[in-house]
C-alpha cells in the first residue's frame, strides 16, 4: 500500500497487488506529479524514512511531544488508521485504575515501560517461558512466547466497538452479532487486570485513548447485553480518578503520557515495538518474542505455491496481528534529554486580561504565520527584530531592502512558543502540530 497525506489534512490510502506495482506508482508520482511534494523520500524503506526524518533529535530536545513522536513512529513503520490489521499502537502508561486521585509525580502509578505487557506479571511470564521451552517440535526460528499479539484487528475492534464504522466491523467479525458480553470492553480496570493476568491477553492501547473520549461512551445505545454477573454493558466504566468523565480521563491520561516518568522511559518501549528488541535474540532476551508470522519478511507469500497453505498464512497474518516495520535494528533508541527540575519561567505573575499594549490587536508571526497577538516586547539585533507576543510566541523578522517609496521592509523569519513553567505543557497538548524543521531563533 501507499498512503498520501495532503496539506489540507486529508489523506488517500491506495492498495496494490504487490510491491512492484506500488513502487512503480511511487516512481511515476515523484516524476510526474504537478502538485508540489512537501516531503517525498526516494526510498520507501521505513528505516531510511525514519533516519532522514530527524524526528528523534526533535523529540530528544523536547521540541515535539511524546504523543507526536509515537504517532510519527507508527506512520513511518507502516501503521495507519485506514487498515485495522496495521493500526497505530500506543503503550499502556498507567498502572493505577482504582484510586480516587492520581499523583502523576508518583512513579508507582505508572506501568514499567522497560518490559512488554506480557512480561509485567512475573508469575504469568514464568508460565509462558515454561510453554516456550516445551515447544520441542517447532523449529527454533518458529518458537514464540506469546501466541496472541499486542495489536490486531480484534484488539482494535474490541476497544472501538462503541463507534462506527468499528461497530459494524465488530459485528461482521463475530458472524452478525456482538461478541459475548463478558468479553467486551466495558471496564478500564478490568481490561488492565486482564492484560496483566491472562496468558492470551497482551494487548497495548490505541491513539484514541489519549485523544478521543467518545470511544468510552455508548452514544448510539447499542444493545451489548449483560454479563454472567448480571452487569448491563453500556458505556465504559472509568477509573475513580476520572470522576465519571471521559473528557477528564483523556485529559489526565494525556498529561500522564507527557509526564517526566514517561519522557525518561519511553525509549525502552520504543526499543520493544519499533527498535532493536523487536525481533531476534534481543527480543527473546527481553521476553518480547511473538509468533514468527507476525514479523515483516518472515515469509515470502509470493513463493508459497500450495493454495491452502497460502490462505492459512494470509489468514494468520491478517487476523492475529502484525508487528510494525523495524525502524532501528542494532543500537538502542536514545533517551530523552532531561528537563530542568524547576525551569525559570520567562513570565511571572502576568495577567494577560489586564495587559495593555499600544500596538494593533493583531501582528504577523506565530507558528502558522497568522496573528500571534499584540506585541508586548521588542528588541533589535543586527538586521533582525525579535518580538514577544501576548500568546507567548517569540518571533523574528528580517530586514529586507526594497525599491520604491519604502526603502525596506521586515519579513517573517522564524517563530516558536516560549518555554514557560505554566503554559508550555498545556500548549503542546492542545496543539497537535509539528514545529518548523529549524525552530530555534
Amino acid at each position: 500500500a501507499l498512503e498520501l497525506f495532503f496539506s489540507n489534512m486529508e489523506g488517500l490510502f491506495l492498495t496494490f497487488d504487490g510491491t512492484k506495482e506500488r513502487d512503480l506508482f511511487h516512481t511515476k508520482l515523484r516524476g510526474n506529479c504537478k502538485a508540489p511534494l512537501l516531503r517525498s523520500f526516494k526510498s520507501l524503506n521505513p528505516r531510511v524514512v525514519f533516519k532522514k526524518s530527524k524526528l528523534t533529535e526533535l523529540w530528544r530536545k523536547r521540541k515535539i511531544s511524546n504523543y507526536q513522536y509515537i504517532m510519527a513512529l507508527n506512520l513511518m513503520a507502516g501503521r495507519t488508521f485506514n487498515d485495522i490489521t496495521q493500526y497505530p499502537v500506543f503503550p499502556w502508561i498507567l498502572a493505577d485504575y482504582t484510586s480516587e486521585t492520581l499523583d502523576l509525580s508518583d512513579e508507582t502509578v505508572y506501568r514499567d515501560l522497560t518490559k512488554p505487557v506480557g512480561a509485567l506479571n512475573p508469575d504469568r511470564l514464568a508460565q509462558l517461558i515454561d510453554r516456550y521451552n516445551d515447544l520441542d517440535g517447532f523449529p527454533e526460528e518458529e518458537k514464540f512466547l506469546y501466541g496472541s499479539h499486542y495489536s490486531s484487528p480484534g484488539v482494535v475492534l474490541h476497544y472501538l466497538i462503541r463507534q462506527e464504522p468499528y461497530t459494524s466491523m465488530h459485528i461482521a467479525l463475530q458472524s452478525g452479532r456482538f461478541d459475548c458480553a463478558d468479553r467486551l470492553f466495558f471496564d478500564m480496570a478490568g481490561c488492565w487486570r486482564s492484560c496483566n493476568t491472562s496468558t492470551s491477553d497482551v494487548k497495548e492501547l490505541l491513539p484514541e485513548f489519549f485523544s478521543c473520549p467518545e470511544i468510552f461512551e455508548n452514544t448510539n445505545n447499542f444493545p451489548f447485553g449483560e454479563t454472567q454477573a448480571k452487569i448491563l454493558i453500556n458505556s465504559v466504566k472509568l477509573p475513580p480518578w476520572a470522576k465519571g468523565s471521559p473528557h477528564e480521563f483523556i485529559r489526565i491520561h494525556r498529561l500522564a503520557l507527557e509526564s517526566e516518568y514517561v519522557s525518561n522511559n519511553l525509549h525502552h518501549w520504543i526499543d520493544l515495538i519499533f527498535g532493536s528488541k523487536q525481533r531476534g535474540p534481543a527480543a527473546l532476551s527481553a521476553n518480547n518474542l511473538f509468533h514468527y508470522l507476525c514479523y515483516e519478511g518472515s515469509v515470502d507469500i509470493d513463493k508459497v505455491t500450495d493454495e491452502l497453505e497460502r490462505k492459512a498464512i494470509e489468514g494468520h497474518i491478517q487476523n492475529f496481528g502484525q508487528t510494525p516495520s523495524q525502524l532501528i535494528t542494532k543500537e538502542s533508541h536514545p533517551s530523552r534529554s532531561r528537563r530542568e527540575t524547576e525551569p525559570i519561567p520567562l513570565f511571572k505573575d502576568l495577567c494577560l486580561e489586564n495587559m495593555r499594549c499600544d500596538t494593533p490587536k493583531k501582528q504577523f508571526g506565530g507558528p502558522d504565520r497568522s496573528a500571534a497577538g499584540a506585541i508586548i516586547s521588542m528588541h533589535s539585533l543586527g538586521d533582525s527584530i525579535f518580538t514577544i507576543h501576548s500568546d507567548f510566541t517569540l518571533c523574528s523578522y528580517k530586514l529586507h531592502h526594497a525599491r520604491g517609496a519604502v526603502p525596506f521592509y521586515f519579513k517573517n523569519d522564524k517563530s516558536r512558543v516560549l518555554e514557560s513553567k505554566d503554559a508550555s505543557l498545556s500548549h503542546h497538548i492542545i496543539r497537535n502540530d509539528f514545529p518548523p524543521e529549524n525552530p530555534d531563533v
